[in-house]
């Protein structure tokens, strides 16, 4: 058993009553290798902001449990030999079993998320309130899911989304103990988030998607006035990083995610955490791609990984100050 408080952690309890107080979010940003955790530091830290450093299962299997738990501890470290000594959570996202979640607790994980919005209504409950009761000993924050997204990031898969019900989440909340709660309201996963014939065209031919409900959210925050809310599937997959993509042999077509200016709106609101994957995989892809078509030659792999690292620390920094609004937080 690994205490995340022994690795230089710490849980999302008094980051999210911080972030909800003075209407900002925290950056959840999904990572695999060295470099994309090297980016994330290098962001947060110029940047003064927070970070919650997110594991997915598949993430977990490819890097390996144990690598993982000495890069986040490396990632405290990290942080603090540039100079700022921000708060970091490790957190599992997307868990599907209680098995799984165990598991992250005692490899050194602060929080873990078990997504049991598949499920049918009381089995999502008694699930969920299984993970809270032991990952509570440890002092481990949970988050939990009512609503399903729909697309496809990593394992998580699913044909159409179901928004979340503001009617349920105050007795979910009461009888499973979560300390947040993932919700549905129009954002998705993946970077081809919203079928064509779900969007319109503006006059330049760009896919505009359909917006956010933030009735449903502003119905959620009156039923649990002050709770933590987090957004899935928060990615806004920037146009000129898919154009390169596709000028350099990709194939990324209608693509398409949520705008930058809808997420800062519900940043504002209770919704502390937000969470972004795709943006980063498309931004490394394309620096990648770049040096591949125009430096044919190039075979070491830090001249296109390290290009790969310097685009995604641009992208977070840009999300941290433009969007979250999480910057000089620390």
């Amino acid at each position: 058993m690994i205490s995340y408080k022994d690795l230089g952690l710490v849980n999302s309890r008094e980051i999210f009553k911080k972030a909800i107080e003075n209407q900002y979010a925290i950056p959840a940003f999904n990572f695999n290798n060295m470099e994309q955790m090297q980016a994330i530091i290098q962001a947060c830290v110029e940047t003064k902001s927070p970070v919650i450093l997110q594991v997915s299962s598949g993430a977990r299997k490819y890097a390996n449990q144990t690598l993982l738990r000495y890069m986040a501890q490396g990632a405290v470290e990290y942080a603090k030999e540039l100079g700022v000594n921000i708060p970091i959570v490790l957190h599992l996202d997307h868990g599907d079993t209680f098995e799984l979640c165990k598991s992250c607790v005692e490899y050194g994980f602060s929080s873990v998320m078990i997504d049991g919005s598949h499920h049918p209504y009381n089995e999502n409950v008694a699930l969920t309130a299984k993970v809270v009761e032991y990952a509570h000993k440890y002092d481990v924050t949970v988050e939990g899911e009512l609503g399903v997204l729909a697309g496809v990031e990593d394992e998580v898969s699913a044909e159409h989304h179901t928004y979340t019900q503001p009617e349920e989440v105050e007795d979910f909340v009461k009888k499973t103990g979560v300390d947040s709660l993932a919700i549905s309201i129009g954002t998705s996963h993946g970077a081809n988030k919203f079928k064509p014939e779900q969007c319109v065209r503006n006059e330049q031919g760009i896919l505009i998607p359909p917006p956010l409900r933030f009735d449903i959210l502003e119905a959620i925050e009156k039923r649990i006035p002050g709770f933590p809310i987090v957004l899935h599937g928060a990615s806004s997959v920037p146009q000129d990083l898919v154009a390169v993509i596709n000028k350099y042999g990709g194939a990324l077509k209608d693509a398409v995610g949520i705008p930058e200016e809808q997420l800062r709106r519900a940043a504002t609101s209770a919704v502390c955490k937000i969470n972004i994957d795709s943006d980063g995989r498309i931004a490394m892809t394309a620096a990648v791609r770049e040096v591949f078509a125009t430096k044919p030659s190039e075979f070491d792999p830090r001249k296109y990984l390290g290009p790969a690292r310097d685009k995604l620390k641009e992208l977070y920094k840009h999300k941290i100050a433009n969007v979250l609004g999480s910057n000089n937080r620390v």
